[in-house]
């Protein structure tokens, strides 16, 4: 039986720096999951995963997440997103050399 298609927004990770990054409606990479197209049709989610999957030398990755549209765009409905939007732990961000 076929998953039910749920809204959300595109997420990969950056290829240079493994940060998390979001597809905007601009076809554009975002780091922050509030700038991210909120898609809530198949057929354009589809299109945009396309899009995504295009674009190796950028984007490891690339899947559906599952998302709620708020007034300050795209939020996490999901434990792992949640996790994910909240960047790198300490450790990781020190070796990554972000501050």
């Amino acid at each position: 039986m076929a998953k039910r298609f749920q809204p959300g927004i595109v997420s990969a990770n950056d290829l240079l720096s493994g940060a998390v990054i979001y597809l905007a409606a601009d076809g554009k990479w975002v780091s922050t999951m509030s700038g991210a197209e909120f898609i809530t049709d198949e057929e354009r989610a589809a299109e945009r995963l396309s899009l995504a999957e295009s674009q190796p030398e950028i984007a490891v990755g690339p899947y559906l997440a599952p998302a709620d549209n708020s007034d300050n765009g795209p939020v996490p409905n999901h434990f792992r997103e949640s996790f994910r939007a909240a960047g790198p732990s300490a450790p990781a961000r020190k070796s990554w050399g972000i501050a």
